[in-house]
């Protein structure tokens, strides 16, 4: 068994396996840093067993620990034995031992593997590990399931538009936009309290740092609720609990990355869309109907901010005609809110239909038939309660959380429309 890195600590005779970091050559020691996923550590190796090792050669070495503070801790390892175990032979492609990856975004990308040895990035992806087990952690204690839905199906969740489209043995079917209708029949089923963390699909031509083909999303949907304000306040308590987990677990990772978590309020404030629209037209002279472009979310967080000192703020009362046909209807409104944190939106929830009849002419309403939909349907003939949920984006989470500007950053290996490998 391998030694870890972050367990040497005395006076002993270890083994450790790791990639070859950093290597200073003097005349009678090479020094080398060696790396494995805890962390770093000093060996001090006869430059005869060394020979000509290149960077992120992989090694294992056996070794005595002695006392001698360094740049990476307290200790180093002075080396008997030397074994490569996978030799770089060809130059790398990215250099990844700076302070900093300084390169652009397609080139980290198209070397991904490589690019992810970086310490700032593999913090990214272990704090966004901690946010997906977190938000597991909390529902399960919530007394939620969790649920697998399919992602091959036949129909869309928000009507059939901008969906992947492929053939089923001669059938149609899409890839799931949302786990939205199955989150629903679980509640319909009696579990009352479900779910899910997984991949979805958006057919969107579009080339922003905000959007993504591919994503994963966390929804949740819960029975026997009344009011938005029940999910709004349920979520404030989500992500406390989600941040308060990051804090305890991934100290080291947010002192490498140089972030302070954001102090979530008692009560984050809320401000009806119609509002928020009438605001920025009238500060900004805009002409927004209905909803905020990009731009203005960032505007209205940043008015919001300086009011209350809040970064996160709620958004409430959509209009019917930007919503899916599920959606609760109040007027011409909406019983469903998005959640912004610092400008982005990170957050779509509401309640949803829980009447057949009143979900069947909802569908009529939005143009779309009722027959294609049919399973679905079938669930709300036999006892619903009233219900409600929300989906939040786990990259751009991470990428709001973590300071990031481009969301392909917080993905491990991103789906757009330009980008299909690695």
């Amino acid at each position: 068994m391998r030694t870890m890195i972050k367990e040497i600590n005395g006076e002993q005779e270890v083994n450790v396996s790791g990639w070859i970091h950093r290597v200073k050559k003097l005349k009678a020691v090479v020094f080398v840093i060696l790396r494995d996923r805890s962390g770093y550590i000093q060996l001090a190796v006869n430059p005869e067993m060394f020979g000509h090792l290149k960077l992120e050669t992989v090694i294992s070495i056996n070794g005595f620990v002695v006392s001698n503070a360094n740049k990476y801790g307290q200790y180093e390892i002075q080396v008997k034995k030397l074994s490569v175990l996978s030799e770089v032979t060809e130059d790398l492609p990215i250099k990844i031992n700076g302070e900093s990856l300084e390169i652009g975004m397609d080139t980290m990308l198209n070397n991904r593997v490589l690019s992810l040895r970086h310490e700032q990035e593999s913090a990214i992806f272990k704090i966004q590990a901690v946010i997906s087990q977190s938000f597991k952690s909390f529902l399960m204690s919530k007394d939620f399931t969790e649920i697998h839905s399919p992602k091959l199906v036949k129909e869309g969740a928000e009507g059939g538009a901008n969906v992947f489209s492929l053939d089923y043995f001669g059938e149609v079917a899409y890839l799931a936009q949302s786990p939205q209708f199955y989150k629903q029949m679980m509640v319909i089923s009696g579990l009352e309290r479900v779910f899910e963390v997984g991949s979805v699909f958006r057919a969107e031509s579009h080339s922003t740092v905000r959007h993504l083909n591919e994503y994963v999303s966390m929804d949740l949907e819960m029975g026997f609720i009344e009011s938005e304000d029940e999910l709004m306040a349920f979520e404030t308590e989500l992500l406390r609990h989600i941040f308060s987990a990051i804090n305890h677990s991934c100290s080291k990772e947010l002192t490498c990355l140089e972030i302070e978590l954001p102090i979530i309020p008692e009560v984050i404030p809320t401000m009806r869309l119609e509002e928020a629209t009438e605001l920025i037209n009238n500060m900004y002279h805009k002409e927004l109907v209905g909803d905020l472009d990009p731009e203005s979310e960032i505007l209205i967080y940043k008015y919001m901010y300086e009011l209350t000192g809040s970064e996160f703020l709620f958004l409430t009362h959509y209009p019917k005609q930007k919503r899916p046909m599920y959606t609760m209807p109040e007027g011409n409104e909406t019983k469903s809110f998005d959640l912004l944190f610092r400008g982005l939106e990170i957050t779509t929830g509401g309640l949803r239909i829980h009447e057949y009849q009143q979900l069947v002419d909802s569908m009529l309403e939005k143009g779309l038939n009722p027959k294609q939909y049919e399973a679905y349907l079938e669930a709300f003939k036999y006892g619903v309660p009233p219900h409600g949920g929300l989906a939040i984006g786990l990259e751009r989470l991470t990428a709001r959380l973590l300071n990031i500007d481009n969301i392909r950053r917080t993905t491990l290996f991103p789906r757009d429309r330009n980008r299909l490998t690695p």
